[in-house]
């Protein structure tokens, strides 16, 4: 009969998004937890879902993948209202809090990620009152966050509040994990003379599912009638960190030129305001669709000539978009609008894949885009250079042994 010391380490995952949520959050911390199973006996704790899965009712407690998952509950308002976002946030934190002051035991690992900003404060003080360990994985580096979203400036009383608060997270934790080097950059500076760890590892793609596919066989391009335009899609989040407004921008500067046409697809709190930006400027070369599952994403990363990412000035350092992998997975060149040292412009750089542009550059965005058709030879060959990337650098395999070498 196995002893206590025959068992393998205990390791909680915390995060507000598990699967069934498919969201990224959701969807990186899920495969992190089954992928650490052959070291860890790995248990979750979550709560309901509330993005890509609201509405279902996942058990409270299951055993999946090796994995025990406990479910807590939260309400679950609209979370594009600030006020019920915070409501949500905090009966959820109130539940994990719970929740691991009866579960966790000493010696136990903890990783938890910031979404929501109040999960690692909950995570913290319960681990130091059962005796766990905490690995804190960053995926948005607050308040900087809601800084460059213009939601508070620099000087406020709840930003300075944070920045002291953070301090003792920080101070607290094992080790800090970021999905950025520019995000390890301003981490160490955050956390100088704590003595605390900071690894990076990159998020990854999805190599199994996500891959190069024909064009002139596209689904959405025969869909929205557009295999004879140049296509830039936007697939993701549309949200405060995301300069938006610069791509519209560009679009009415090239709407005389039939040739192009921009996709947006997904959701967000800046979705009304595109849809009647672009009803009030009259422009016929974007299309605005719903988001699509993920198991959709073969189709629809595939329906473009090239793929745009963006973030607004001052995102340095605070967060790295996760379609940018399978935007790589599927051999799509990235224009990118984003700081030139920002993770996403050194990715480009480093693997030749794309184009960068300031963020709030709506005149240069258009004049890049209209100097790439010309290059229709360099766009195959970033695309295969782009795959290759994914598959030597950027796989769920390389990500967890990272994980594994690091969670300890």
């Amino acid at each position: 009969m196995p002893t206590d010391t025959d068992r393998p380490p205990r390791l909680w995952v915390v995060s507000e998004l598990y699967y069934p949520e498919e969201t990224s959050t959701g969807y990186y911390l899920t495969r992190i937890a089954e992928g650490l199973t052959d070291k860890f006996e790995v248990k979750v704790i979550s709560g309901q879902p509330t993005y890509s899965a609201r509405g279902t009712k996942a058990p409270e407690r299951e055993i999946r993948n090796e994995v025990e998952i406990y479910r807590v509950s939260g309400t679950t308002l609209d979370k594009n209202v600030i006020a019920f976002r915070l409501i949500n946030m905090i009966t959820l934190s109130l539940s994990v809090l719970f929740r691991s002051l009866t579960a966790f035991r000493p010696g136990d690992r903890v990783l938890v990620v910031t979404n929501p900003p109040s999960m690692p404060f909950v995570i913290a003080v319960a681990s130091m009152f059962r005796g766990a360990v905490y690995t804190l994985l960053i995926h948005d580096n607050y308040p900087e966050i809601l800084i460059a979203a213009g939601k508070m400036k620099p000087t406020a009383f709840f930003v300075r509040l944070m920045h002291r608060l953070n301090r003792g997270l920080y101070k607290n934790a094992s080790r800090i994990i970021v999905v950025g080097r520019d995000m390890a950059e301003l981490v160490e500076r955050k956390t100088r003379g704590l003595d605390v760890p900071v690894t990076f590892i990159p998020n990854w793609a999805e190599l199994e599912t996500v891959s190069p596919a024909p064009r002139n066989e596209n689904k959405l391009l025969k869909e929205l009638n557009l295999q004879n335009k140049f296509v830039l899609l936007y697939a993701g989040n549309m949200g405060p960190p995301n300069d938006i407004e610069s791509i519209v921008g560009a679009a009415e500067l090239l709407k005389e030129d039939e040739d192009f046409h921009l996709i947006f697809l997904g959701a967000g709190v800046k979705k009304a305001g595109l849809v009647k930006d672009i009803s009030g400027r009259g422009l016929s070369n974007i299309t605005v669709l719903d988001p699509r599952p993920r198991s959709e994403q073969l189709d629809f990363l595939n329906g473009c000539d090239v793929a745009l990412v963006s973030l607004v000035d001052k995102m340095l350092g605070v967060s790295v978009p996760s379609r940018t992998y399978n935007i790589l997975a599927a051999g799509k060149p990235i224009l990118a609008l984003t700081e030139p040292s920002s993770e996403v412009a050194t990715i480009i750089s480093e693997e030749s894949v794309g184009w960068v542009v300031p963020p709030g550059e709506p005149e240069q965005l258009a004049e890049t885009i209209k100097s790439i058709p010309g290059s229709l030879d360099e766009l195959a060959t970033m695309g295969e250079r782009a795959r290759k990337a994914a598959e030597k650098k950027y796989s769920l395999e390389t990500a967890i042994l990272k994980y594994r070498e690091t969670v300890t």
